[in-house]
């Protein structure tokens, strides 16, 4: 019998049954840092004291996000099963939800999905920004060799 690495939609939705502990979704990014990655072509806006991190989620694609130092505003479109403050939830169309500082989440896209996130910042320089968001972000995509990505 054949077996994947790749976990299934029902498993992947059976994990996010709830808002799982970091402890939890840091287990599950490390098994996904273990498989190919996919690019989610990332970009950012920095303007008027706010920066936005906007991603493109292929379908499929099981995700996990890093552990934020603040308050942010996400900004869906598309259809995605995300853990959130309010635990697991399907988020379908054009949706805004707001996310607690302290926070790590994962997710599976059932569909192409675009996930913006928007939180205030005093600097400019992009990645200067990233460590201010997250003390995680020497594993954010962008800081990975190899991909390019639009940091404007």
């Amino acid at each position: 019998m054949e077996q994947s690495l790749i976990p299934s939609s029902e498993q992947t939705l059976e994990l996010l049954g709830g808002m799982p502990s970091i402890e939890a979704v840091r287990e599950l990014e490390g098994f996904l840092l273990e498989l190919p990655q996919v690019d989610l072509q990332t970009s950012h806006v920095v303007h008027g004291g706010m920066c936005a991190r906007t991603i493109l989620i292929p379908a499929g694609v099981v995700l996990t996000g890093a552990l934020t130092n603040c308050d942010n505003t996400c900004i869906i479109c598309g259809d995605i099963t995300v853990t959130t403050d309010d635990g697991a939830q399907r988020l379908t169309g054009y949706r805004v939800i707001p996310a607690k500082a302290g926070a790590k989440r994962a997710g599976i896209a059932h569909a192409d999905t675009w996930w913006t996130t928007i939180w205030p910042t005093s600097l400019a320089d992009v990645q200067a920004i990233e460590d201010e968001f997250t003390d995680e972000s020497a594993l954010l995509q962008t800081r990975r060799p190899g991909i390019e990505y639009d940091n404007t």
